[in-house]
């Protein structure tokens, strides 16, 4: 399959984490004292970086400098995609927020850069050539208003669907464009004298001369006007209950934008690909948005709570909560550590202020699983689990559920995989009788511990 090409501005994001209980004697302003910092790219870097995990190849053209900020953005989106680099004029763009108790108290921007306007590479004019999908991600920083990218972008978009994700600050989508999906504010912005998203949608399709137009409206999902139809596609009943949270919605524009990209590289239709779009960004937002695309930069000062059978737990929940911060919670076996766990306690942790994981004890897990489960004992997989920069830590269970535990710890958040319902759960009446939530994450396909076992034992 062709590649998918995300064009557009990057930027170096950075949440910085800490812990606000007292002011400043100087002024009446909170003080954060500092715990942790998270980076991940944003901007278009976040669109390709949320892209990969879905397409198989990835290539990102962006302008890039070699500052400080630069290389640590390249060194980011390295993990995920290729990057086809433009010249940037000036210092790569930083946006900083200081975060205290899952609540941002202020950002940052540093950085000014904007794409070079001269002559591209011929890697850039080739990279766009050989697009299967292209997704335009402006940040008004230069990229998308580039003479021959516009050119490029114009005569490919008669054979190659594009998507563009429009920007305040940048320039009128090229014509042609496939799918065009400004979010509400961003539309009213561009179509003034106009309130109502199913009139923006007409008259940015008309006005932009594309073939689809779809506003996003955030928990309302987004109206596509597709040629001379006019629909109302929703957030999915399922996706609603499960993330009914205090979501951070950074990112969500850019991840439904990824995917329908991606929906359209694999042969959808522009419909089918806002009603998968629209879930995805949804279950998005649910899982803690772009933050957990965070890689953390600095460990706590504090060290992190060990526990095998759970006292430290309760105690650090108990500090938590002493503290106004926001205690997160999520549970398994995690028999055989792998990726799918990972990117699991990455997305809870992201989602407050500290994470216990409940773990089924062998005994638990023999119930569950038979008698050749566990692979690795309690002892060893507390150890694994808090070894990890996402938990802070584990408390082990016997019992066939969590219930129990959880309803002694009574964390805010509990968390599991998007493979379950908020309704499968049989915790989730005690977790909703003590006034706490239920999030649901994405998965990473084709991991699980069973299959890991039974591949093991067919390679004997």
């Amino acid at each position: 399959m062709k590649p998918l090409v995300v064009v557009g501005d990057s930027i170096l994001d950075v949440d910085i984490e800490g812990v606000a209980d007292r002011l400043c004697p100087e002024a009446p302003v909170p003080v954060v004292d500092v715990e942790r910092q998270w980076l991940r790219p944003g901007g278009a870097g976040l669109a390709a970086a949320l892209a990969a995990q879905s397409v198989d190849a990835v290539s990102l053209i962006t302008a890039t400098a070699d500052d400080r900020a630069g290389r640590t953005l390249a060194r980011l989106l390295d993990r995920h995609v290729e990057v086809v680099p433009m010249m940037l004029r000036g210092e790569t763009v930083r946006k900083t927020r200081v975060r205290a108790a899952g609540q941002s108290l202020l950002r940052l921007d540093t950085g000014g850069g904007t794409a070079d306007a001269g002559s591209v590479s011929a890697a850039v004019t080739s990279t766009l050539r050989s697009a299967g999908a292209i997704l335009v991600a402006d940040y008004g920083r230069g990229v998308a208003a580039h003479p021959r990218i516009r050119r490029l972008l114009t005569e490919l978009a008669r054979t190659v669907p594009v998507v563009w994700d429009p920007h305040p600050r940048g320039p009128a989508p090229t014509p042609g464009a496939l799918l065009v999906s400004p979010n509400l504010k961003e539309a009213r912005h561009f179509a003034p004298g106009y309130q109502q998203p199913d009139e923006l949608a007409k008259v940015l399709r008309d006005e932009w001369v594309a073939d689809s137009v779809a506003v996003t409206t955030g928990s309302g999902g987004a109206v596509l006007a597709n040629g001379k139809r006019l629909t109302v596609v929703p957030v999915p009943a399922e996706v609603r209950v499960a993330s009914h949270i205090h979501s951070d919605t950074c990112g969500a524009g850019d991840r439904f934008a990824s995917a329908a990209a991606a929906a359209l590289l694999d042969g959808s239709t522009v419909a089918d690909a806002v009603s998968h779009a629209v879930e995805v960004a949804a279950r998005f937002v649910a899982a803690g948005g772009a933050a957990t695309m965070s890689t953390c930069d600095r460990r706590p000062a504090t060290r992190k709570s060990r526990v095998e059978q759970g006292g430290s737990a309760f105690e650090l929940a108990a500090r938590i909560k002493a503290q106004g911060g926001r205690l997160v919670a999520t549970g398994g076996c995690f028999d055989l550590l792998h990726p799918g766990h990972v990117s699991l306690l990455r997305q809870a942790r992201a989602m407050g202020d500290a994470l216990v994981v409940c773990l089924n004890s062998d005994a638990s897990v023999r119930n569950l699983k038979g008698p050749q489960r566990p692979i690795v004992a309690a002892r060893d997989r507390a150890r694994l689990l808090t070894e990890l920069a996402s938990v802070d830590a584990v408390v082990v269970f016997d019992e066939s559920t969590p219930s129990a535990v959880l309803d002694r710890l009574r964390p805010d958040v509990w968390v599991k995989g998007g493979d379950y319902t908020g309704a499968e759960l049989p915790e989730a009446e005690v977790v909703h009788g003590y006034g706490g939530e239920i999030a649901l994450v994405p998965t990473v396909p084709g991991y699980s511990t069973t299959q890991l076992v039974a591949a093991a034992r067919s390679a004997d």
